[in-house]
């Protein structure tokens, strides 16, 4: 199973560790809560190198990127990033995206782990002979510093900081490091990409400068409070983005692959991801039912919050309920009363 160039970093820290996508990654250190709360009000770094990333370079990059992904990438100018999707021709996504657009026609694309080798294929495939499509992932090391502290520890590290959505490139560690300002928790950072050979170096100095190892476990508590889908309960290839209530990744002025399933579903969505709260501690865990006063479905992901101390979670129900309708979410055999409510669960 593959893992990070860190992964002796990792051991050295006190990692616990499991699969990620097929790698095997650090789930936590010290624990989830003591990670999410120093994120929440210091900094943390994430080794997310299980993460996909390929380039796509060439005079036919730009062309193939709008026909695959339902975001407009020509929306963004070189040095910034956008979120987008990969769908099917059912309009369900195959994965989501971040995309760094480091120049004219020249791009990285970052699907989640478990789907890199597939989306890479299809962008290889979709391709035309002029436009190269090159896998970066085996060659280097992805880290996401995260937290109110971020920006500052970033910049005093790298000697730059790249502001919301933003890409910027620089020479440290005698190599060159590229960094844009996206992550996962809905605090402020970067996400920075590194050779494998001088990961170590950078990692140690993000430590040095104060921001504390954290795991993908506690990465999973803060994004559920953001709101944030997960591909694979909240996102798959029979979900579409409206289902999810992400129509605006979806730009219609152009064409890709999915946009005629969507735009039939666009009159009439079937079924909607709904962000709900409970009282107390107990945990509405993904595949637990969900009723509404006119509907079912399914908890997709949820949680204890850290931050709220009390249970939140997204159910995909059908027909959408109206917003004043209750939900009962059952939990080991009890109805618990739940509340709808607006994301992100917490104020940013």
């Amino acid at each position: 199973m593959p893992r990070s160039a860190l992964h002796e970093q990792h051991e050295s820290a006190g990692a616990r560790f499991t699969d990620f996508g097929g790698w095997t990654m650090p789930l936590q250190y010290t624990g989830v809560l003591d990670e999410h709360r120093s994120v929440r009000t210091a900094a943390g770094v994430f080794d997310v190198s299980h993460l996909g990333r390929f380039e796509v370079i060439g005079p036919n990059a730009t062309k193939t990127l709008r026909s695959q992904l339902c975001n407009d990438i020509t929306k963004v100018e070189p040095g910034r990033a956008q979120y987008t999707m990969a769908l099917n021709d059912g309009g369900g996504v195959e994965d989501d995206i971040i995309v760094w657009r480091l120049e004219e026609d020249r791009y990285w694309v970052m699907p989640n782990g478990t789907n890199s080798d597939d989306i890479l294929a299809r962008f290889s495939e979709a391709a035309g002979s002029d436009t190269a499509v090159r896998d970066i992932r085996s060659e280097t090391t992805l880290l996401a510093v995260q937290g109110p502290e971020a920006p500052d520890i970033v910049e005093r590290v790298l000697g730059a900081k790249p502001g919301r959505f933003r890409v910027a490139v620089s020479e440290a560690y005698d190599t060159t490091i590229t960094a844009a300002g996206t992550g996962y928790t809905g605090e402020r950072g970067a996400e920075i990409c590194i050779s494998n050979a001088h990961s170590g170096e950078l990692w140690d100095a993000l430590l040095e400068a104060g921001a504390d190892p954290c795991g993908l476990g506690a990465r999973d508590t803060l994004r559920l409070e953001m709101g944030f889908p997960l591909w694979g309960q909240d996102l798959s290839p029979s979900i579409s983005p409206l289902e999810a209530g992400l129509a605006w990744v979806v730009d219609w002025n152009h064409d890709f692959v999915g946009k005629a399933a969507l735009e039939a579903q666009r009159r009439n969505v079937p079924r909607r991801l709904v962000a709900f709260t409970t009282e107390g501690r107990a945990i509405p865990r993904s595949g637990y039912e969900v009723t509404s006063e006119t509907g079912s479905g399914v908890v997709t992901s949820g949680n204890f919050s850290p931050t709220l101390e009390h249970g939140i979670g997204l159910a995909l129900i059908a027909p959408p309920p109206d917003p004043s309708e209750r939900l009962d979410v059952t939990i080991r055999g009890k109805q618990v009363p739940a509340e709808q409510a607006d994301l992100p669960f917490i104020e940013k």
